[in-house]
């Protein structure tokens, strides 16, 4: 039996490997006993940031990661691509139905036992019943503080923020237009083109909604004036980089945002047949097509503010708001001072930590951790050593980022091609490095499968 803490997308990954493989699991879900600020349902892989999964092209990082997991038969990554719903070159789903799949998967299989109650202390673990820790960013009080007494410091954390949600009949399509950046969409020349058109052309997966210098600097400043839930000192608190407050991003400069989230690159207004100054992006956030979110605007203004602000954008002067952006406490561990490679915890190999609490960030790194956390359970509890993946792969390169960073100051990251080892005769042009670099940790990731007594195992498929 192996017990799992926390019914994410990693303990959710893990879970799925374990079974797969023929090992009973307990996994351990507090909701809906005890909520958290920002669930909004008990379903298990609930999604409460953004509901994408980045980019899916090999040349990006975590395209490659997210591919790797395929070939590892990755629940995560199989529903994702069940659920997706249209965004360009990424990956992104509905968020409904995605928690509903995983959640389904995982009840209907014969082995998982899901538990709906709030675990306070670390489980007794040992080498045949091992014990994961996936408890994610908004692990309850009681447990968090479980885990500083067996790491025997604090945990660290940052902030992390939410986009809001506005309901897609609510947005002006007479000023909001259909494009991917540099699609067909972004190049025509849209002279003579009728409202009608305007609405209805929809070639691109992005709802844009474009700004005039005056409109963006109007927006700009009522970004940096604007009044938020907690009001924060923007020099000292500390954001995760990757998913900074939009009005963080405005405190920085009048044209952050300009060459940030709200960047017109690529991207042409057929009313006007010319590149907008600054541009706000919507994605589709379900199957359904009801509901949109705002890209790059997760913020911590108070909702009242939020509706006021976000209203002066073109297109959205009349939109409702099916969810508010909120901000939360986003805990980790120190992770190089505890972990190793294998996501174990050093001198105590029978208890493993996946997910954002582990000290990864994004989504897809918090299921790929799960997933290798999951096949190393696995392989202690059957007397195996647990294995380590090579670091010219994905997965090897995040979990030798992990465990080897430096801990003074250490902050989750998400996967980059930096922390892979360079090639040995790297090609000068970026784009074939990066081709390079994936084709070597997919050849290698092979090599590993034959290997590796972790996945000797077939795993069935989904239930449909």
């Amino acid at each position: 039996m192996v017990k799992i803490i926390g019914g994410g997308l990693a303990g959710s990954e893990a879970a799925w490997q374990l079974a797969s493989r023929g090992l009973s699991v307990t996994l351990y879900e507090m909701r809906p006993v005890r909520s958290t600020k920002v669930h909004q349902t008990d379903r298990l892989g609930e999604l409460v940031c953004s509901n994408s999964f980045r980019g899916s092209k090999l040349e990006n990082a975590v395209g490659l990661l997210k591919e790797e997991m395929r070939q590892l038969g990755s629940l995560i990554m199989r529903i994702a691509n069940k659920t997706k719903v249209p965004a360009g070159g990424a990956l992104a789903v509905d968020r409904k139905q995605f928690a509903e799949e995983v959640t389904k998967a995982l009840e209907c299989h014969p082995l998982i036992t899901i538990r709906r109650e709030e675990i306070r202390d670390i489980p007794i673990r040992t080498s045949t019943s091992p014990v994961i820790i996936a408890t994610g960013p908004l692990s309850s009080d009681a447990f968090s503080s479980a885990i500083s007494k067996l790491v025997g410091h604090k945990q660290l954390y940052f902030y992390d923020a939410i986009s809001p949600i506005v309901l897609a009949d609510s947005i002006d399509l007479r000023k909001a237009f259909w494009a991917s950046r540099w699609s067909r969409q972004a190049s025509l020349d849209s002279s003579g083109i009728d409202d009608a058109c305007h609405a209805q052309n929809k070639d691109g997966d992005y709802l844009n909604c474009p700004m005039s210098e005056p409109q963006y600097r109007t927006l700009h400043h009522e970004l940096i004036n604007s009044e938020l839930v907690e009001r924060h000192d923007f020099d000292q608190t500390q954001f995760f980089e990757g998913c900074l407050p939009v009005e963080v991003m405005a405190h920085r400069g009048l044209d952050t945002l300009r060459f940030g989230p709200m960047k017109p690159v690529g991207l042409i207004d057929p009313a006007t047949g010319k590149r907008p100054h600054a541009v706000v992006q919507l994605r589709q956030d379900d199957i359904a097509a009801d509901h949109y979110s705002l890209v790059g605007c997760q913020t911590q203004l108070k909702w009242g503010e939020q509706r006021r602000v976000f209203c002066l954008i073109p297109g959205l002067e009349q939109a409702e708001f099916v969810r508010y952006g909120i901000i939360h406490r986003n805990t980790y561990i120190n992770a190089p001072t505890i972990l190793s490679d294998t996501w174990q915890v050093r001198h105590q190999p029978a208890l493993f930590f996946a997910g954002q609490i582990s000290g990864v960030e994004g989504y897809v790194e918090s299921a790929a951790s799960g997933l290798m956390a999951g096949l190393n359970a696995f392989a202690i509890a059957r007397g195996r050593e647990a294995s380590v993946l090579p670091r010219t792969t994905a997965m090897g390169a995040l979990a030798y980022y992990v465990s080897n960073a430096n801990p003074i100051n250490y902050q989750p990251t998400n996967i980059a091609f930096g922390l892979f080892p360079p090639l040995d005769c790297p090609p000068r042009n970026k784009l074939a490095r990066k081709q390079a670099i994936a084709n070597r940790a997919l050849r290698d990731l092979t090599d590993w499968k034959t290997l590796s007594g972790c996945i000797d195992e077939k795993i069935p498929s989904i239930v449909s």
